[in-house]
């Protein structure tokens, strides 16, 4: 770069917003990471993937909102969720951009894919970074739409899609809305469903075993949601366990507080409750800074208590 070019006052303007741009991405890295929030750009292939696709539809030119473009088709590793860059390298093009801007010269629209109400960037990523950071609200885009039955939306991330695919299986598979009208069983991570699937077949099972005929599957989804799903949910509400445990769900706890009641029972004598294993489920895990720091210092005492001796 050129003497001049580094005095033109607007190069300086365009470096000076790449800078403060840049640092913003990495002050929203630390801090999604220290309160675990999910910064990251989703990507077209990912979420193709893990959705149901019917076809795609030229829509042609529409003014979209910044704010529901939530992914990319190949940049997606370069920006973080607000399109921040992520890395000095890109430092060129997104300053020319901005220089265009500075400038007032008009850019081509950009484009994207649109699956329900955002969308993914085909072409225009530094577009989208420059234009999110001067305060644009909308852009024009040439859309193509891709159908899907899967509800896609701005909070929308990987595991909540595979999430919503497997959820929309499990309803299809056991019918518990038809079989139980009550019931609203909402999973947040990924894996969660196929195991309440395993869960209704083992019941299946030894409701078979100890009624000694086959059990219909439509009798051991009613029977496993009565007797099994909804007195732990029961207790997960009477002991206020949710709250303990903010961004998830009670279907969550069922899982996690069923698994530990069958460790439990495995590990120790007598007779352990439901009541039993939410209780020391949430002493031992639950999310909460108190908690988990009260855990953590208990932990670091029976550790202490069983460090050998430093002298002799």
């Amino acid at each position: 770069m050129s003497i001049h070019n580094q005095r033109d006052p607007v190069n300086i303007i365009a470096n000076a917003d790449f800078e403060s741009a840049l640092r913003k991405s990495f002050w929203k890295s630390i801090f999604g990471w220290f309160f675990k929030n999910d910064n990251h750009l989703l990507s077209f292939d990912d979420i193709r993937q893990q959705i149901p696709w019917k076809g795609q539809y030229d829509l042609g030119m529409r003014e979209i909102l910044l704010d529901d473009i939530i992914g990319s088709v190949g940049r997606y590793q370069d920006f973080d969720r607000s399109f921040l860059p992520k890395q000095n390298r890109m430092r060129s093009r997104w300053v020319n951009i901005d220089k265009a801007h500075l400038k007032e010269i008009v850019l081509p629209p950009i484009e994207v894919y649109k699956i329900g109400s955002v969308y993914f960037v085909k072409d225009g990523n530094h577009r989208v970074s420059v234009a999110r950071e001067r305060g644009q609200v909308y852009i024009e885009a040439e859309v193509i739409e891709i159908s899907t039955s899967v509800p896609v939306d701005a909070n929308t991330n990987i595991d909540d899609l595979i999430s919503k695919k497997e959820q929309i299986d499990f309803l299809e598979k056991t019918n518990i809305r038809q079989i139980c009208p009550e019931a609203e069983i909402n999973l947040t991570l990924p894996g969660g469903y196929g195991k309440l699937i395993e869960h209704i077949q083992v019941h299946q099972w030894f409701l078979g075993e100890k009624r000694k005929k086959e059990i219909s599957w439509q009798d051991a989804v009613a029977h496993w949601y009565d007797k099994v799903y909804f007195p732990l949910i029961n207790v997960i509400r009477a002991n206020q366990i949710l709250k303990k445990f903010p961004q998830r769900s009670e279907a969550d706890l069922y899982l996690w507080i069923i698994d530990h009641l069958w460790y439990l029972r495995q590990n120790y004598s007598g007779e352990i409750t439901m009541e039993d294993a939410a209780d020391h489920f949430v002493k031992l895990f639950s999310q909460r800074p108190f908690f988990r720091l009260k855990n953590f210092i208990i932990s670091l005492v029976y550790r202490l208590k069983k460090k050998p001796s430093d002298k002799g």
